[in-house]
């Protein structure tokens, strides 16, 4: 496996990690221009509770990516 193939299979994984929580920032930073803090406070409490749920079945997106480097790994 050369270093472009490598990249080509772990640049889309690292991105999809990264931006999960900056769609927190970004909506509560979109919701502070808003006059009253209750917005502020459902947005955070929603992206508190997604990023749960998220790491939570965290598993299954490393046991999945563990699988498909199985599969890869033996050509199939």
């Amino acid at each position: 496996m050369t270093d472009r193939e490598y990249l080509g299979l772990t640049v889309p994984f690292m991105l999809s990690t990264m931006t999960q929580p900056l769609m927190g920032a970004v909506n509560t930073a979109v919701m502070g221009q808003l006059p009253d803090p209750k917005y502020i406070a459902a947005v955070s409490l929603g992206a508190i509770l997604f990023n749960n749920l998220y790491w939570l079945f965290g598993f299954l997106r490393v046991s999945t990516t563990g699988y498909a480097a199985q599969a890869f790994g033996a050509a199939d």
